[in-house]
């Protein structure tokens, strides 16, 4: 059994971080563990509250995570202070993780910060370098480099190659947050890249899709997949959930995507 773990925040509403890590892993065949960072109060209309983990005890689940289960890949979400990224950087050194996959989450579907802003340089200088692949949506990316979002694919690409320069092995800026009848994903490697692109689906279901994504990646690099591999087949996970999101009917706001859309 391939197994992976997600580091990441809980949602109470369901739709987004551990909880779709490890709905995401379970309909991809993988068996999921996880380590979480943090609580939020949060539901598809918005995060009411957040209460951080001592950094000490998300230790104390990373290692015992890694001290009994084989871990094949490695999700990291939401990390919003400083002192845990240090323990999760730390984490992963001491038990040589592999297959990282950095979802740098700093602002949820509502619009609600989730990433304090003096953690954003710590997050790039100590997690950057120990990650497979970072996946940053376009505000993302542009949070992270301090300038506007990209405006087109040349621009995407440019940013991604300025992630590298930063520590970055491999970037997959997202580009659901753009315009246009495709939603284009850029894959971009030490010297080649990979676009990316399915329909652009109209729905307010996407609560999750980021944290879905990165997940995703895990599952399939912890079954042996290579990188674009598992982003490739990553992405038309993402794509077929937010298509079938409409079949479901949870909350008032931005609905999650509908994870098990092949069983139910």
């Amino acid at each position: 059994m391939s197994i992976a773990v997600t580091i990441a925040g809980s949602d109470s509403g369901g739709g987004a971080g551990i909880q779709a890590d490890l709905k995401t892993f379970s309909a991809l065949g993988v068996y999921g563990a996880s380590v979480i960072t943090a609580l939020t109060a949060q539901n598809t209309k918005g995060v009411t509250g957040i209460h951080d983990v001592p950094p000490a005890f998300v230790t104390a689940q990373i290692d015992a995570v890694f001290a009994d289960l084989d871990v094949r890949a490695v999700k990291i979400g939401m990390l919003s202070q400083p002192a845990v990224i240090e323990a999760v950087a730390a984490g992963l050194d001491r038990w040589q993780a592999k297959n990282v996959v950095l979802d740098p989450v700093m602002v949820a579907t509502s619009g609600d910060r989730l990433l304090n802003p003096d953690a954003i340089d710590v997050l790039t200088r100590v997690l950057f370098p120990r990650a497979a692949v970072i996946t940053p949506n376009l505000p993302e990316a542009a949070a992270l480099l301090d300038e506007p979002p990209a405006r087109d694919e040349d621009e995407m690409l440019a940013q991604a190659g300025r992630l590298r320069d930063r520590g970055a092995r491999a970037v997959l800026i997202k580009g659901g947050h753009g315009a246009g009848a495709e939603s284009v994903d850029m894959l971009v490697l030490a010297s080649s890249f990979t676009r990316l692109a399915t329909p652009r689906i109209a729905t307010r279901n996407t609560h999750g899709t980021g944290c879905t994504l990165s997940s995703a990646i895990a599952a399939g690099l912890a079954k042996g997949l290579d990188l674009t591999t598992a982003v490739r087949e990553a992405k038309i996970y993402v794509s077929e959930a937010i298509a079938a999101s409409g079949r479901l009917s949870i909350g008032s706001g931005h609905g999650p995507v509908h994870h098990f859309h092949k069983w139910w």
